[in-house]
C-alpha cells in the first residue's frame, strides 16, 4: 500500500459511470417493474452501495476510507437504450474515494446484468468511467459519456 502519513486530510469527492445497453423491451420491463427477480433498479443501488463500502476489502492494495456518503443513481436512458449509473463517493481522508466511486458504479451495472439477463441476451456494460474527482492534488471533471 502506499504510505499516505504524512498527507493532510481533506474532504474528497470521486463521481463514477457505467452504462448498461440493453434491448429496449428489456428497458420497458424495468420500468414497469415487471421483471421475475424483483426491483431492478433498487436492488442495483443497494449492491452498489455494499460494494462501495467494502472495496478495500476486493481491490488490493485500496486503503480502508472512512466513507461518509455513498449514493448511486440509475437512469433510464430511451435514447441510448441503456440504464445509466452514476455513483458518488464521499469523506475526509488522506487519499481519494475513486475505487470506491467506480466500484459502486460497476457492481450496480452488474446487478441490473444479472438481474434481466434470463430475457436479454445482448445486453452490453460499458462506458466505465471516472466523472469527477476533489480534493487532492489533482482534479477532474468530464462530462458523462
Amino acid at each position: 500500500m502506499v504510505d499516505v502519513g504524512d498527507k493532510i486530510i481533506t474532504s474528497r469527492v470521486a463521481k463514477a459511470m457505467a452504462r448498461v445497453s440493453m434491448q429496449r423491451q428489456t428497458l420497458d420491463l424495468i420500468a414497469s417493474d415487471q421483471m421475475k427477480k424483483g426491483d431492478v433498479l433498487g436492488c442495483a443501488r443497494i449492491a452498489g452501495i455494499m460494494a462501495g463500502k467494502k472495496t478495500a476489502g476486493l481491490i488490493p492494495l485500496c486503503h480502508m476510507l472512512p466513507l461518509e456518503s455513498i449514493k448511486v443513481d440509475l437512469v433510464l436512458n430511451y435514447e441510448k437504450l441503456s440504464v445509466d449509473i452514476v455513483a458518488t463517493a464521499s469523506c475526509s481522508y488522506k487519499t481519494g474515494v475513486e475505487m470506491e466511486a467506480l466500484t459502486a458504479a460497476l457492481i450496480s451495472a452488474l446487478t441490473v446484468y444479472d438481474m434481466c439477463k434470463a430475457v436479454d441476451k445482448e445486453m452490453i456494460i460499458s462506458d466505465a468511467a471516472l466523472l469527477e474527482k476533489s480534493g487532492g492534488k489533482s482534479e477532474i471533471h468530464r462530462e458523462m459519456l
